[in-house]
C-alpha cells in the first residue's frame, strides 16, 4: 500500500496553505515583532507606516474584540504586546495591505519606543529567581536517601541539552475569508485545528460555531505547528472579522525562525548509584526546563520528561523533580518527542559517567539494567517490556561483538582517525499524558456507487496517516483503495479533536474509524442475511463481495449498497473513540499514563578525523518493536526521518540565542541540519517479531516519536570516538556535539588527568545474560 499523497507530491500538485487559489480582495498582513526581548513600551507610533502605499489598516491590541490572550495550558500569552514585551518577535503590530511586500515595508516604518528591563534566557537564573510558569513536579519511586548507602559507585554531574528549530518546509501561515453573519473560515497550517479554533474565538469573542478550521495537509509539522500556529490564524482572523475581507499571512522563512519557539533546551543535575555488579540502584535528577516567555505547551513537555527520565531502564529508587523557568525568549513548544528526549540523554549521560568510573563500557551497564515485564516506572505504570528482546536481537542480527572488534582494529592502525560506536535503548509511551485528549471522531459515509468518504480528526503532515486510516476503512469494507477518500480535516465536520501530535494519531483517529466502518458493516450485513434468507452472523465481506460461510455469492458492493438504500438503512456513521485502561492522578504523580510503549535498540558507529574535528556518522543500526505494523513502508520512512533529525539535533543544530535574548542562528547560513551528505552512510532497520496485544490499531505500534530518541546515540558513539584519540579528554555532557565542541574536546585534558575509559575495550565485555 503506498502512500496516497506521494503521486501528487511528486508531480507537484499537492495543495498546501500557499498553493490555495485567492479570493478577489484578498488582502495580505505581516508581523511587528518586538525588537527588545523584554522592555517596557513607551510609546507605539504608526503614522509613517500607515502612509505607505497599498497600507489598509495597522491592528494592535485596542483592536482586539474579544480578550489579548491565546494561552492554552496557562492563559499568559497576549496575542499583541500592550505595556510590555516578554521575547524578540512578540507581535506588537499587524499590517494589513494589499500585497505581502507593501505589508512588509511598512512594518519597517513603525516606530517602537521601548524601554529595555532586564533579560533572563538562562533557565537555572529564572528558577534562582523564581520565574516558573508551574510550580515544580517530581516524580519518586523507592527511597534514594536510603539507598545511597547501598552504594558501591556514586557519581554526580551535569547534563545540557540545547533546542532544535522545527524548520517544517511550509512556514506558520494562515488564510482567513469571512463568511456570511460574522462566521469566519480559517485555513491554517497547524496540527491542532480545535486549537486555533479556541484560540480564535477567545480573541474575538465569537462563538466557536462560528469560526471553521480547515487543514488539507502541512508541510511538516514536528509539533512546531501544534500550539504555536494559533498567533497567526489569530491575526488573520482579526483583520478579516474587522475589514470583511480575506486575509492572508504566509510567514518568511526568517520571520519564522526567529518569533517562533523551539525544543526546549534543558539544564539537568545527576545523581546516580550502582552496586558492585554495574545494577543501578538509585538516581536523582533535576531537571531546569526553558519554557521561554509564556507556558505555551511547556507544562505538558515537561511532564513527558519525567515520565521518560529512566528511559529503559528499571531503577528501584528514584527522585525526579524538573521545574518549568520562564525567559524572555519565544515561548517553547512541542517537538518530536515532546520532552522524552531530553529526559533521556541526562539518564545516558549519568550511566556513560558511571561507566567511567568503574573502567566498563556503557552498554554492560545499560543491558544490565534494561526493565522487564512487569517492572515499576516511577509514575506507577507497569512495563509490558521488549527491552531485551530489541537489545539481544539487534547484538545478534549486527554481530556487535565483531563491530567492536572491527573498531579497536581500525583505531590501533589510524593515528589521524578514529571510530566510536554506541548503545541506544528506548523505551517510549503512546499516548497523551493528559487522559482527557485520548479521544477521537470518525465520520464516515458510503455512497450508493461504492465510493467511501471518511473524515477524522487526524491531520497529515507527511507522517502517512491518510493512508493508513484509508487502509482501515478499505480493509474493513474489503474493498480497494481506490474507492476511499480521506477528506480535509475542518472543525464543522468532526469538532473537539485532539491535536495530530504525541505518536497518537493513528490509532486514535484509526480505531474511531474502525469504529464506524465496523458499525456500518454490520448494517450491511444484516441488509444481506435478510435479502439471502440466511444468518447475519454467516455473512462476511470479501474483495467486493458478500461471502456466505464462504461462499461467494451473486451479491457484489454495489448490489448491496443499493439493498441497504432501498431499506432506507443509514449509509453514515460517527463514531467516538476513547482509549481504555488509561488514567493518571497528577496530585500522587502515579497512574497509568499511557496505552502501551515502544521499544528499540540502536547501533550508532562513527568516525572522527582528528585533525579537523569533523565527523561522519558511519551507520545506525535498528532493532524496532513495531507490533505489527499496517504499512512497512511508511514506518521505516518515518524511522529513517526520525533517526537523521535526532542526530541533527544530537550533532549540529545549534540554537543560539545572545545575551539580550536574539536569536543569532537565524537562516540556514547560521542554523545547520543535516543535509543528504551528513545522513549515516548505513541505515538499517529490523523488525522485532512478537505477538503481544497492544490497543494499536490493528496492534501496528506507533512510529512518530520512538526513532528520534535512536539519534541520541550518536552523541555517545563521538564521545568514545574522541576518548579513542584522547583518553585524557575533558567532554562535558552538553549537546549538539559539534565539529568545534568534538576539536575542543580532541585536545583537552581533564582537571585531575586521570584516564577516561576507551569504551570499546573488548577485555571489559562480559555481560550477564
Amino acid at each position: 500500500m503506498k502512500n496516497v499523497d506521494a503521486r501528487t507530491h511528486l508531480r507537484g500538485e499537492s495543495v498546501y496553505l500557499d498553493d490555495m487559489p485567492l479570493l478577489n480582495g484578498t488582502l495580505f498582513g505581516a508581523a511587528f515583532g518586538s525588537p527588545v526581548a523584554h522592555g517596557h513600551i513607551n510609546s507605539l507610533d504608526l503614522t509613517d507606516a500607515a502612509q505607505m502605499p497599498g497600507v489598509v489598516r495597522i491592528f494592535t491590541s485596542k483592536d482586539i474584540t474579544g480578550e489579548n490572550q491565546i494561552g492554552g495550558i496557562i492563559p499568559d500569552e497576549p496575542l499583541f504586546a500592550e505595556q510590555e514585551t516578554h521575547f524578540c518577535g512578540m507581535p506588537v503590530a499587524f499590517v494589513v495591505a494589499t500585497s505581502t511586500e507593501a505589508a512588509r515595508a511598512a512594518v519597517k516604518k513603525i516606530k517602537l519606543d521601548i524601554s529595555p528591563l532586564p533579560v533572563i534566557t538562562d533557565p537555572r537564573e529564572a528558577q534562582a529567581q523564581g520565574q516558573l510558569i508551574i510550580p515544580p513536579r517530581s516524580f519518586r519511586l523507592g527511597d534514594t536517601n536510603a539507598a545511597w548507602n547501598q552504594c558501591t559507585h556514586i557519581v554526580t554531574g551535569t547534563a545540557d541539552t540545547n533546542g532544535q528549530e522545527h524548520l517544517y518546509i511550509e512556514t506558520q501561515g494562515a488564510y482567513v475569508i469571512p463568511q456570511e453573519n460574522n462566521a469566519l473560515r480559517i485555513y491554517s497550517s497547524t496540527q491542532g485545528p480545535t486549537a486555533v479554533q479556541r484560540a480564535v474565538s477567545k480573541a474575538l469573542g465569537l462563538p466557536m460555531h462560528m469560526l471553521e478550521v480547515e487543514v488539507t495537509r502541512l508541510g511538516g509539522g514536528f509539533g512546531g505547528k501544534e500550539d504555536q500556529a494559533n498567533t497567526w490564524a489569530a491575526l488573520c482572523a482579526l483583520a478579516a472579522h474587522h475589514l470583511k475581507k480575506p486575509v492572508k499571512y504566509a510567514l518568511h522563512r526568517m520571520e519564522d525562525m526567529a518569533m517562533t519557539g523551539k525544543r526546549h533546551p534543558y539544564s539537568s543535575d545527576f545523581k546516580i548509584g550502582l552496586d558492585a555488579e554495574g545494577r543501578i540502584l538509585a538516581y536523582e535528577v533535576t531537571f531546569y526546563q526553558n519554557a521561554g516567555a509564556a507556558a505555551d505547551l511547556s507544562p505538558a513537555v515537561l511532564e513527558r520528561t519525567l515520565f521518560h527520565c529512566t528511559n529503559s531502564y528499571f531503577i528501584p529508587n528514584v527522585m525526579a523533580t524538573a521545574y518549568s523557568c520562564r525567559t524572555h525568549l519565544p515561548p517553547n513548544t512541542a517537538f518530536r518527542g515532546f520532552g522524552g528526549p531530553q529526559g533521556m540523554f541526562v539518564i545516558e549521560a549519568a550511566i556513560a559517567k558511571a561507566a567511567g568510573v568503574m573502567g566498563v563500557p556503557a552498554a554492560v551497564i545499560q543491558q544490565k539494567n534494561l526493565h522487564h515485564t512487569g517492572d515499576e516506572f516511577p509514575y506507577g505504570q507497569r512495563a509490558q517490556s521488549e527491552a531485551h528482546a530489541c537489545w539481544e536481537r539487534a547484538d545478534d542480527l549486527y554481530d556487535a561483538p565483531a563491530i567492536r572488534r572491527s573498531i579497536n582494529a581500525f583505531n590501533k592502525t589510524n593515528q589521524l582517525y578514529k571510530k566510536g560506536m554506541a548503545f541506544m535503548p528506548v523505551c517510549f509511551g503512546i499516548s497523551f499524558t493528559k487522559t482527557l485528549m485520548n479521544q477521537a471522531r470518525a465520520l464516515v459515509h458510503v455512497y450508493t456507487d461504492g465510493s467511501v468518504s471518511v473524515t477524522t480528526g487526524a491531520v497529515e503532515m507527511g507522517q502517512g496517516v491518510n493512508t493508513k486510516i484509508l487502509q482501515v476503512a478499505a480493509q474493513v469494507f474489503s474493498i480497494p483503495p481506490e474507492q476511499v477518500r480521506i477528506q480535509p480535516t475542518s472543525t464543522w465536520r468532526i469538532a473537539n479533536t485532539s491535536p495530530s501530535a504525541a505518536s497518537a494519531t493513528t490509532d486514535l483517529n484509526g480505531k474511531a474509524t474502525l469504529m464506524a466502518c465496523t458499525a456500518i458493516a454490520e448494517r450491511l450485513k444484516e441488509v444481506a442475511a435478510a435479502g439471502l434468507q440466511v444468518n447475519a452472523a454467516d455473512i462476511t465481506l470479501r474483495d467486493g463481495y458478500v461471502y456466505v460461510q464462504g461462499d461467494r455469492t451473486n451479491w457484489d458492493w454495489k448490489k448491496l449498497l443499493m439493498e441497504a438504500y432501498t431499506k432506507r438503512v443509514s449509509l453514515s456513521e460517527h463514531a467516538h473513540y476513547a482509549t481504555p485502561e488509561i488514567h493518571f492522578d497528577a496530585a500522587k504523580e502515579k497512574g497509568h499514563p499511557f496505552a502501551y510503549h515502544v521499544y528499540g535498540t540502536a547501533i550508532v558507529e562513527v568516525t572522527v578525523d582528528c585533525l579537523r574535528g569533523t565527523y561522519v556518522i558511519d551507520a545506525v543500526k535498528v532493532v524496532h518493536d513495531f507490533g505489527a505494523s499496517m504499512n512497512p513502508a511508511i514506518d521505516i520512512g518515518q524511522i529513517e526521518g526520525g533517526i537523521v533529525q535526532g542526530i541533527g539535533w544530537m550533532t549540529m543544530e545549534e540554537v543560539i540565542y545572545d545575551a539580550d535574548g536574539r536569536l543569532r542562528s537565524n537562516a540556514l547560513s547560521t542554523y545547520k541540519v543535516p543535509d543528504i551528505y551528513a545522513v549515516p552512510k548505513d541505515i538499517e532497520i529490523a523488525f522485532l517479531e512478537t505477538q503481544q496485544d497492544n490497543l494499536a490499531i490493528f496492534r501496528s505500534k506507533a512510529v512518530g516519536e520512538p526513532p528520534l530518541m535512536y539519534g541520541i546515540g550518536a552523541w555517545f558513539a563521538l564521545r568514545n570516538a574522541i576518548y579513542a584519540f584522547n583518553p585524557h579528554a575533558s567532554i562535558p555532557f552538553t549537546a549538539p556535539m559539534t565539529p568545534e565542541k568534538v576539536l575542543m574536546a580532541l585536545y583537552s585534558k581533564t582537571m585531575t588527568g586521570t584516564p577516561s575509559p576507551h569504551e570499546q575495550t573488548v577485555t571489559h565485555l562480559a555481560v550477564d545474560k
